[in-house]
């Protein structure tokens, strides 16, 4: 992009290397490692690379990038893929928050937590599941990288309030009702955590969404200012 004249915002790139940072974070060092007996750790874990990572990595928009960065025929390609009907189905909101939450709920509440600390595979899976959905989620629901056939705000504000109750419900639940194998008060430290750090994290997607709604209204009201402006001087 450099060698075509295209500069890169600055903070996107940020945005992508925080992103990177927070999904590393979450997956090496003592945070993971703690996480194995640590139901607090793990929630950190939880909170880090299926919330914060995907936020910022949809913030990056790597799909803007890589589009830019393509020549034009696999830029055309890449954009027919994104577009095809499997993955207008997998990027809409509906189904980009029941796989988000649905995997949450079925990670706590099945006793599938304490199967993934038994099997490696299983924790490899369990962690890209709740990365990728997590990634799908905030781009369906934030308008950062072009997409075709993207829902109405009215429909991805929806699906947010729904996705932002069940995260907070599950929490909740969570606080009262300790996984197997988890000591109580650990289970309140980790389900207080889930539930104001998934706030906060919530909030810039309800701000972000806020943004665009409004500056998307803007120019209908600078032009309904103008023209009251011209009536007013007409009379």
């Amino acid at each position: 992009m450099h060698r075509r004249g295209r500069l890169r915002p600055v903070e996107r790139a940020a945005c992508c290397v925080a992103g990177v940072g927070a999904a590393a974070a979450a997956l090496t060092g003592p945070i993971p490692a703690a996480a194995h007996h640590d139901f607090t750790a793990h929630m950190t874990v939880h909170l880090l690379l299926g919330m914060v990572a995907p936020l910022l990595l949809v913030f990056a928009a790597p799909v803007t990038l890589v589009l830019r960065a393509l020549p034009v025929g696999p830029a055309r390609a890449l954009a027919r893929v994104l577009g095809s009907a499997p993955l207008r189905v997998l990027t809409h909101p509906v189904t980009a928050a029941a796989l988000d939450a649905g995997g949450l709920w079925a990670l706590y509440t099945t006793g599938l937590d304490r199967a993934m600390r038994e099997h490696a595979w299983l924790h490899v899976l369990v962690h890209t599941h709740m990365f990728v959905a997590g990634y799908l989620f905030t781009a369906a629901v934030i308008a950062v990288d072009p997409a075709r056939h993207r829902p109405g705000r009215r429909t991805r504000a929806a699906v947010l309030v729904g996705f932002v109750a069940a995260h907070a419900i599950l929490a909740k639940y969570l606080y009262g009702h300790p996984p197997a194998g988890v000591l109580p008060a650990d289970a309140r430290t980790g389900a207080q955590l889930m539930y104001y750090g998934g706030d906060l994290i919530d909030a810039v997607l309800i701000a972000t969404l806020c943004r665009e709604w409004y500056r998307a209204h803007a120019p209908r009201r600078r032009a309904g200012t103008v023209a009251a402006q011209r009536t007013a001087m007409e009379g």
